[in-house]
């Protein structure tokens, strides 16, 4: 029996960890992948024409497009909905239209939504959500609604996910990735606080749990992280044994959660998978991955 996959948006950081895992999945895109990468690629037009994918057979999908750069999409009035609604809504319109039989849509959003002022730690998926703390947070919560809209139609899974990091070649704001590339590029690093507490998951255990997740019987939200809390100090504690770098605490004021975890006893129950990567470990390996690209590449 059949059971393919395609990857809608590849080229970003999760995309390449997925293609890497498996390379039976098929890359769907309108930019190419990384030439390492052995994946069939299908192109698609930069005006979310999915009609490429009239040719392809498919059975379930992962799908990636959209932005995280929270800081850009905060200060523009529509590109949050722009990256992270009309390309979603537009992909199930023509799955839709089109008839295609899928038996699992994995769409991501974010642990962000969950409101902070009433919220109950470790974090369930029906913990009150706040959708008005930013751009960013808006336009997940909105897909999240674009989903439900379709679950008549489509098995959908609304990835919850927490923060999440490993090895990249690309220059991202999110905290490990930047705190790395200012550590191998300049031999210094700082944050604006080291008190806030997040949820960090490894990329090879949210890869592992998302595969496992396609061929589960779930449609809905489900949490997904390390269902562990760790303080950006600890983090920087860690990756200062690592790097030999110090990194300095700006205490500077921060929003968002000042404390959070995931409840991850949903996920753990619909499928054999728990996370294998403690903190410190992903770190390691991030950090060694990402220093040999470096030297390989600029020194």
């Amino acid at each position: 029996m059949s059971n393919k996959t395609i990857l809608v948006g590849p080229t970003g950081f999760l995309g390449p960890a997925f293609l890497k895992k498996d390379s039976s999945i098929i890359a769907v895109g309108r930019s190419k992948i990384p030439s390492h990468l052995e994946n069939q690629f299908v192109e698609i037009g930069g005006d979310l024409d999915f009609s490429p994918l009239d040719r392809v057979e498919f059975d379930n999908v992962i799908f990636l497009i959209g932005c995280s750069e929270h800081k850009l999409l905060n200060s523009h009035p529509t590109m949050a909905i722009e990256k992270n609604v009309l390309a979603l809504s537009s992909f199930l319109m023509y799955l839709k239209k089109s008839k295609r039989v899928v038996k699992k849509i994995i769409n991501f959003t974010t642990m962000l939504q969950y409101d902070s002022l009433k919220m109950s730690i470790p974090c369930g998926e029906n913990q009150p959500r706040n959708p008005y703390v930013n751009n960013y947070v808006m336009s997940k919560y909105i897909s999240e609604l674009i989903t439900e809209q379709y679950r008549d139609t489509f098995s959908i899974i609304d990835v919850r996910i927490s923060n999440v990091y490993g090895p990249t070649q690309l220059h991202r704001p999110d905290i490990v990735p930047s705190l790395i590339w200012s550590i191998l590029e300049t031999a210094q690093a700082s944050v604006w606080n080291k008190t806030p507490k997040r949820d960090f998951i490894y990329i090879d255990d949210a890869v592992d749990a998302v595969l496992k997740l396609i061929h589960s019987n779930y449609s809905g939200p489900i949490n997904l992280g390390s269902g562990a809390s760790y303080s950006v100090g600890e983090l920087c504690l860690y990756l200062e044994e690592i790097s030999g770098v110090s990194i300095s605490d700006q205490n500077i004021p921060v929003s968002g959660h000042m404390e959070f975890c995931q409840d991850i006893s949903l996920i753990t129950s619909i499928i054999d998978w728990y996370p294998k990567y403690k903190l410190y470990d992903g770190l390691k390996l991030t950090y060694d991955e990402m220093k040999s690209f470096y030297e390989t590449q600029f020194l």
